[in-house]
């Protein structure tokens, strides 16, 4: 029995070794996950550029003379996780874009990272896209020291406090095409987070806001004529009729008692 279960444990220990569980080894991406289609902004100049929709994101990364590059993302417990890229291209300076199919570009993931691997030692963006949902986007710098540019879905916004979120600081915003546009010349913190809120729950917020102040107010006045009503039934029970004036005069008020 003891032989069976060391059979079992060395036959496992190869099976991860070797790469087919993922878990210690790499496994290739799905070639039909990396052809798959998207659209990309080939003609940004940032050193990375992230499209946000609302099930998706693309991203365009500029790479000077590399032959592989990783993609990952940073869980709540700080750990780096590979991401699950698909429609893989590679764009050169003189603008042929490639597919996975139409050259050798390829991909592998582990538990830490995805890495992108290139034929050869080349010049130009990758880009790729992976899945998502959520109001909120969050990236390690994969380029180190880059400049940056997010693009936000359709209505939606940030920079509203409570409702929104953009780190690092130092950046420039602006609206192109009906969508904002977010730039950084230059990021050198660990990461970029954007929390964004749709326009509808922008007039949500308005709406609670003005509900809240009506609120308010109705009841500082409801408080004030209660606090009238108090006073002058105090006054009609003849309670606190004569009141002491602060400018009272002690002069006026005579010698002290055996003095008189």
């Amino acid at each position: 029995m003891k032989r069976r279960h060391l059979l079992l444990v060395a036959v496992l220990a190869l099976v991860a070794l070797s790469g087919c569980s993922g878990f210690f080894g790499s496994e290739e991406v799905d070639p039909e996950r990396l052809n798959e289609n998207a659209s990309y902004d080939w003609n940004t100049s940032a050193d990375g550029t992230i499209v946000i929709e609302e099930s998706k994101y693309t991203a365009v990364y500029a790479v000077e003379n590399e032959t592989t590059f990783d993609v990952y993302t940073v869980d709540g417990l700080g750990r780096e996780r590979s991401v699950p890229i698909s429609a893989l291209r590679f764009r050169y300076p003189n603008g042929t874009v490639v597919s996975a199919a139409e050259s050798s570009l390829s991909a592998s993931e582990n538990r830490q990272r995805t890495t992108i691997s290139f034929p050869a030692n080349v010049s130009g963006k990758v880009g790729y896209s992976v899945g998502r949902t959520g109001k909120r986007f969050a990236s390690p710098t994969l380029v180190e020291d880059g400049s940056y540019t997010v693009v936000l879905p359709p209505n939606t916004g940030a920079g509203i406090p409570f409702l929104s979120r953009i780190s690092p600081g130092g950046y420039e915003s602006e609206t192109v095409d009906g969508q904002q546009v977010i730039r950084w010349d230059e990021v050198t913190s660990d990461q970029i987070v954007v929390r964004y809120y749709l326009d509808r729950d922008l007039l949500l917020f308005g709406g609670l806001s003005a509900i809240a102040i009506v609120i308010g107010v109705v009841g500082t006045l409801y408080y004030y004529r209660q606090l009238q009503a108090v006073i002058r039934r105090r006054k009609e029970a003849g309670i606190d009729l004569e009141e002491d004036g602060d400018d009272d005069d002690p002069r006026d008020r005579g010698p002290p008692p055996g003095m008189r």
